[in-house]
C-alpha cells in the first residue's frame, strides 16, 4: 500500500529550510538511488545492486547522527516514504512475474525504507512518528514472513515492538494504533511458531490478551490465532504432548469466543462468535477423539447438536456424525455407531470423502459383522446422491480387506461385496471412458479376492467373485482376451465344485472368444471327469490343431488321464506324444520313457496285453534301429531301462502263460530274450541264462499253443523255433564248456533237450536228435527221470526215433541199476519199453539176440531180490512174453532158438510169485519139447 507524502502546515513553514539542507551529498546520493527505483518499469527487473547501494548509503548516513536540525530529518522521512511507495509499485509489478528473487530484493528495499524512517523517528511536526516507524517495520516483517524469511521477519517485528514499547497502552485512543499493538504481537507469535519456538509464541498470545481493548474484532483475531495454533499442534505427530498442547490452545480459543460474545454489539458479531465457538468445539472434539477420550467427544457432540450458550440453533456440520460414530466405536457401542452411520445417509451436506472414510472406520472396528451395514449405507447413499466410482471402489476394497480367503469371515465379506458390486446402480458408476482407471481397479480387487479364495480351495466363493469381476470387463474387441480369461478361471472353479456341465459351458464361451490350447485342454479335463473317454480322445486331436500347441500338453494330458483312471485316454495321449518322439523332434521326455509309461499303463489293465506287446515290439525295433545307448540311454540309467524292458517282457510272458494265452506268452518271452541280449553279459552269466530261459519258454509256449489250437505248427514257425533253440543251444554250450551249467535250472535244460528233439524231429534231423540227447545225458543236470521221459517221448511221439529212445532208456536203466537203492518199478518199466521198441523195430538176427539179452538182464536183476521187490505183473509179463516168443521158432522148426526162449521164460517164471501153476505146465512142456527134439 502506498503512503501519501507528508504535507502538514508545520512542514510547509520549514519548506525553505528543508530545501537548504536537501543538497547534502549523502541525501542527494540516496535520492538519486530512489529515483532509479522509481524509474524501473514493470517489465524491467530490479537491479541486485540497488538495495545494496542504498544500504551502504544509509549506513554512512547513520554515522552523521544526531542530525543537525528537524528539516534534515524531514527530508529523510520524505525520502523514506518515496522509497516505500516505489517498493509498493515494484511489488505490484513483481506479483505479475512471480519472481521470488525480485520479491526478496523488494523486501530488502522495504527494510531500508523502514531503517531510514527509524533514523529520523523523533521528527517534529509529524503525528505519531513512533507509530509510523513501527508500522513500517511491521509491514516489512509481514513481507519477510510471507517469503519464509522468518529470521528477518522476527528482526523487523522485534524492532517494531521496541519502538512502541515506550508508549503507554492506556493512553492510546486511536483504533488503528490499538490494532497495530495487537497485530504486532500476533505477527511475532506466528513467526515464533514457524521457527518452532512454541513457548514464545504462546507467551506472546497470552500477552496479547492485554491488548484486546474490549474490541470484538480483537477477540476474534486472538481467538482465531489460538485456534490456528491448536490445529497446527493437532496436525503434528499424534503424541500425548502435542494433543495436550492442541487441547489447551483450543480451550483458550473457546474461552476468548465466549468472552467475545459479551463484547458483541451487533448481530453480525454475535453470529460470528457463535460460529467460531461451534467450530472450536468441533476441533476440541477431534482432539478428544485422538486422545481416546470418547465420552468427552460424545459430550461435545451433544452440546453442538443441542445448541445453547449463544448459539442460534443446533449444529448440523457433516463432521459431527463421523465424530460421534468413531466415539461410539471407541466405547464399544457398535449399535450406536451404526445409528450414526445410517443417519449419515440423510445428510446431504456430508461430502463423499467423509462418509466413505466413515464407512471405512466403522468397518475397520466392527469387522465382518459390519459388512452388511457397510453395504446398506453405501446403497442408501447411492440412492440419495451421486456417488463416484472411486468411492464405490474404496468401500469394496475396505470390506474385502486383506484376508487371504479360506475362513468364514472372508467368505462373508466376499458375499457382501458380491451383492454390492452386482447392483445395477454400482455397475453403472463404472460405465464410460472417464472411469476406465477405476473400472480396472475394481476388477483387479474382485479378481484378486477370487484368486485368494481359489487358492484356499473355496471354489464356490471364488466362482462368485470371478463372475462379479466379469461385470467390469467391457464387451469390446480390446477386452476379449480378459473375458476369455475370466471364463477359463470360472471353468476351473466349477471343475473344483464338480459341476462339470457348467464348467463346460464356461470353457465353450472362452473358446469362442479366444480359441487356444488352454481352452482345449480344459475341455479335455472336463470330458475325463465326465468319463466320456471317446470325447476326451477326440479332444486330443483338437488340442494338436491349436496354434499354440506344444507336445508338453500331451504329457500333461496323459498324467490327467492316469489320475482319472482313464487308461485308454492316457494310452491315446502318449501314443500321439510318441509320434513326435519318433519323428525326431526335440522333446522334453525321452522316447524310452514314453514307451515304458505306455507299457506300465497297459499292464495295469488285464486284457491289454496285445497292445502292450505292440509297444514292446516298437520299442525293440527302435532300439535296434537307433542303437541301445541312443535309445535306452547311457550309464546306469540306460542299464536300468534295459533291465526294466527285459524283466517286464518276462513278467508279461509269465502272466500270459499262466492265463493260457500261449501266443502272447511266446511273443513276450521272445522279446525278453532280445532285450536281455542288449544287456551286458556279466561274469556270472545271468543275462545269458535269462536269454536261454526266455527262448526255451517261448518255444514251449509255441508247442502249447499248437496243442491248444489242435493245429500243427507251420513250416515257418518250426524254422523259427529251430533258430531260437540253436541260439539257446550255443549259449548253453558256451556255459557248459566253462563249467557254469549250474546257473541253468536242470528242468530248463531238460525242456531245451525235449524241445530240440521235437523241433528237429519235425525237420527230419534224426542225427541232431540223438546228439542233443547224448549231450544232455552227459551233463551234470541229467537225471534218470529226465532220460526216462525222453525215452518214452522219443518212442511215442509222431516223430519217434527208436535210436534216441533206446539210448535214453538204456542210459536211464544204467543209472538206476548203479544207484544205491534202485527203483525197480521204473527199471521194470524201462526194460519192458526197451523190449517193446526192439520188438517193433527189429530187423535181423542181431536184434533177436539183443531182445533175448534184455530178458536175460531182467532175470539177472531179479536174482537175489526179495519177494515182491520186483513188480510181479512186470515179472509175469516178462515170463509170458519170453515163453510166447518160442511159438514162431517151434513152427518154423528152429528148435534151438525155441529152446532159448522157453528156457528164459521158465527161469523168469521161477523168480515170480504167483506163477506156480504156470511153472508146472511150462516145465512139463519144456521136458516133452526136449524129448521130442532129441528123438528127432
Amino acid at each position: 500500500m502506498r503512503i501519501a507524502e507528508i504535507t502538514t502546515p508545520d512542514l510547509r513553514l520549514h519548506h525553505r529550510e528543508t530545501d537548504s539542507h536537501s543538497h547534502h551529498p549523502l541525501l542527494s546520493e540516496i535520492e538519486l538511488l530512489i529515483q532509479q527505483s522509481e524509474a524501473i518499469s514493470k517489465n524491467q527487473p530490479l537491479p541486485q545492486s540497488l538495495p545494496i547501494s542504498l544500504r551502504q548509503s544509509l549506513t554512512r548516513l547513520s554515522q552523521l547522527a544526531p542530525f543537525p536540525d528537524n528539516s534534515f530529518k524531514l527530508t529523510i522521512w520524505k525520502l523514506s516514504f518515496r522509497l516505500w511507495n516505489a517498493c509498493v509499485d515494484l511489488s505490484n509489478a513483481a506479483s505479475l512475474q512471480s519472481s521470488s528473487t525480485s520479491a526478496e530484493s523488494i523486501a530488502n528495499l522495504r527494510h531500508v525504507a523502514a531503517d531510514m524512517l527509524f533514523l529520523a523517528k523523533d521528527v517534529t511536526g509529524v503525528p505519531s512518528p513512533t507509530v509510523k516507524s513501527s508500522l513500517f517495520y511491521y509491514r516489512t516483517g509481514l513481507v519477510y514472513h510471507s517469503l519464509k524469511k522468518f529470521d528477518l521477519a522476527s528482526d523487523c517485528f522485534e524492532r517494531a515492538t521496541e519502538i512502541v514499547s515506550k508508549i503507554d497502552i492506556a493512553k492510546i485512543s486511536d483504533a488503528g494504533e490499538k490494532k497495530l499493538f495487537l497485530d504486532l504481537n500476533l505477527a511475532r507469535s506466528r513467526t515464533a511458531w514457524e521457527v518452532s519456538d512454541r513457548n514464545l509464541a504462546v507467551t506472546l498470545l497470552n500477552r496479547a490478551k492485554n491488548m484486546l481493548f474490549g474490541s470484538p474484532d480483537h477477540y476474534k483475531s486472538l481467538s482465531n490465532q489460538f485456534l490456528a495454533f491448536g490445529k497446527s499442534s493437532l496436525s503434528r505427530d499424534d503424541d500425548d504432548c502435542s494433543l495436550n498442547d492442541a487441547l489447551r490452545l483450543m480451550n483458550e480459543a473457546l474461552d476468548l469466543c465466549e468472552k467475545g460474545l459479551g463484547t458483541a454489539k451487533t448481530r453480525e458479531d454475535t453470529m460470528e462468535f457463535s460460529a467460531m465457538r461451534i467450530k472450536t468445539l468441533r476441533f476440541i472434539s477431534a482432539v478428544h477423539l485422538q486422545k481416546g477420550e470418547f465420552e468427552n467427544v460424545i459430550k461435545c457432540v451433544k452440546v453442538l447438536r443441542n445448541g445453547g450458550n449463544g448459539s442460534d440453533g443446533a449444529d448440523q456440520h457433516a463432521s459431527l456424525p463421523v465424530l460421534a460414530m468413531k466415539a461410539w466405536l471407541g466405547l464399544g457401542k457398535h449399535s450406536e455407531a451404526e445409528k450414526e452411520l445410517r443417519g449419515m445417509v440423510g445428510n446431504n451436506d456430508i461430502p463423499e470423502a467423509v462418509w466413505v472414510s466413515a464407512v471405512e472406520a466403522y468397518f475397520e472396528v466392527v469387522g465382518t459383522a459390519g459388512a452388511e451395514t457397510a453395504k446398506g449405507v453405501f446403497l442408501g447413499l447411492l440412492g440419495r446422491c451421486h456417488v463416484s466410482a472411486k468411492a464405490a471402489l474404496r468401500v469394496a476394497h475396505r470390506v474385502l480387506g486383506e484376508s487371504r480367503g479360506g475362513d468364514n469371515g472372508s467368505r462373508i465379506r466376499a458375499n457382501v461385496v458380491a451383492q454390492l458390486v452386482s447392483d445395477e446402480r454400482v455397475v453403472a458408476l463404472f460405465a464410460g471412458e472417464a472411469v476406465t482407471k477405476e473400472r480396472k481397479a475394481i476388477h483387479s480387487v474382485l479378481w484378486n479376492s477370487a484368486s485368494d479364495h481359489f487358492r484356499a480351495k473355496d471354489y464356490e466363493t471364488s466362482a462368485e467373485m470371478f463372475e462379479k469381476s466379469m461385470l467390469y470387463i467391457p464387451h469390446d474387441i480390446e477386452n476379449r482376451v480378459f473375458r476369455a480369461k475370466g471364463f477359463r478361471v470360472l471353468c476351473l472353479c466349477y471343475l473344483g465344485l464338480s459341476q462339470l456341465d457348467r464348467a463346460l459351458e464356461y470353457i465353450e464361451e472362452a473358446e469362442k472368444l479366444e480359441p487356444n490350447i488352454a481352452c482345449s485342454f480344459l475341455k479335455f479335463k472336463i470330458y475325463l471327469q465326465k468319463k466320456e473317454h471317446s470325447c476326451a480322445i477326440a479332444q486330443i486331436d483338437a488340442m494338436m490343431s491349436c496354434l499354440d500347441f506344444s507336445p508338453d500338453y500331451l504329457s500333461l494330458s496323459a498324467h490327467e488321464a492316469i489320475s482319472c483312471q482313464a487308461l485308454p485316454v492316457a494310452v491315446a495321449s502318449l501314443t500321439k506324444f510318441l509320434s513326435f518322439c519318433i519323428s525326431g523332434k526335440t522333446m522334453p521326455t525321452t522316447e524310452v520313457v514314453v514307451f515304458r509309461t505306455l507299457v506300465t499303463i497297459l499292464t495295469q489293465d488285464i486284457g491289454s496285453e496285445t497292445e502292450a506287446l505292440n509297444f514292446m515290439l516298437q520299442a525293440q525295433s527302435r532300439a535296434s534301429k537307433l542303437g541301445t545307448e541312443c535309445f535306452f540311454g547311457s550309464g546306469e540309467t540306460g542299464k536300468r531301462e534295459q533291465n526294466w524292458f527285459a524283466v517286464t517282457c518276462w513278467n508279461l510272458g509269465s502272466r500270459c502263460g499262466n492265463a493260457k494265452k500261449y501266443e502272447l506268452c511266446g511273443e513276450f518271452l521272445r522279446l525278453a530274450s532280445e532285450f536281455y541280449s542288449y544287456m551286458d553279459t556279466d561274469e556270472s552269466g545271468e543275462n545269458k541264462m535269462m536269454i536261454c530261459r526266455s527262448i526255451i519258454l517261448s518255444v514251449t509256449a509255441m508247442i502249447a499253443l499248437e496243442k491248444q489250437n489242435k493245429s500243427a505248427l507251420t513250416e515257418t514257425q518250426v524254422k523259427l523255433a529251430a533258430e531260437l533253440l540253436v541260439r539257446a543251444g550255443k549259449i548253453m554250450s558256451s556255459s557248459l564248456s566253462n563249467g557254469k551249467d549250474c546257473i541253468m535250472e536242470p528242468e530248463l535244460i531238460f525242456m531245451y533237450t525235449l524241445l530240440a528233439y521235437d523241433i528237429h524231429g519235425r525237420l527230419n534231423n534224426s542225427a541232431f536228435q540223438l546228439l542233443v540227447v547224448k549231450t544232455f545225458a552227459g551233463s551234470k543236470s541229467c537225471h534218470y527221470n529226465y532220460l526216462l521221459q525222453l525215452g518214452i517221448f522219443a518212442s511215442q511221439s509222431p516223430q519217434s526215433n527208436p535210436d534216441v529212445s533206446t539210448f535214453a532208456l538204456n542210459e536211464c536203466l544204467s543209472a538206476l541199476i548203479a544207484s544205491a537203492s534202485p527203483d525197480y518199478p521204473t527199471i521194470a518199466l524201462i526194460i519192458r519199453k526197451l523190449i517193446s521198441i526192439s520188438s517193433i523195430h527189429k530187423g535181423d538176427t542181431n536184434d533177436e539176440e539183443a531182445i533175448l539179452k534184455m530178458y536175460k538182464q531182467a532175470y539177472r536183476i531179479m536174482v537175489g531180490l526179495k519177494e515182491g521187490e520186483y513188480p510181479t505183473e512186470e515179472g509175469k509179463w516178462l515170463a509170458m512174453t519170453a515163453w510166447n516168443r518160442a511159438a514162431l521158432p517151434v513152427r518154423l522148426g528152429q528148435f534151438g532158438t525155441a529152446k532159448k526162449w522157453l528156457s528164459i521164460g521158465l527161469e523168469i517164471a521161477e523168480k515170480v510169485t504167483g506163477m506156480d501153476t504156470y511153472k508146472a505146465c511150462m516145465q512139463d512142456y519144456l521136458a516133452g519139447f526136449q524129448t521130442k527134439v532129441s528123438s528127432a
